[in-house]
């Protein structure tokens, strides 16, 4: 497949033909605006939460946080209410491993492990 970019402030981003970061390091918040809205997702607080989650546990491990460290880490700071696969779902109807990840500018991700 042919890889495309996504024009972000007059700066051509590369990205595959699904949408993810070629180069991770290109991300910053303007294009995780642009990666959301060509997603049809609306980055309210909660969904910065969860981006934001996944490229820090990215920046200390150097691996894309299973979805079951994300329940966890929710769960530990919010309580059961925001600690479902529900209201993931519901932020990513997608599914975190497709939207989350693209829009935290991972490259695309192993989705059997996160989304289980």
């Amino acid at each position: 497949m042919l890889n495309s970019v996504l024009e972000v402030n007059e700066n051509s981003i590369r990205i595959d033909h699904e949408g993810y970061l070629l180069e991770p390091s290109d991300w910053d918040r303007d294009v995780a605006q642009a990666i959301a809205n060509k997603e049809g997702i609306e980055m309210t607080d909660d969904v910065w939460e969860v981006v934001m989650f996944v490229r820090d546990h990215f920046d200390v491990n150097q691996c894309i946080p299973e979805h079951r460290r994300l329940l966890q880490a929710l769960r530990k700071k919010y309580g059961k209410e925001k600690a479902t696969r529900r209201y993931i779902y519901d932020m990513f109807p997608y599914g975190y491993g497709q939207q989350a990840c693209k829009i935290a500018g991972m490259r695309v991700p192993l989705k059997l492990l996160l989304d289980l």
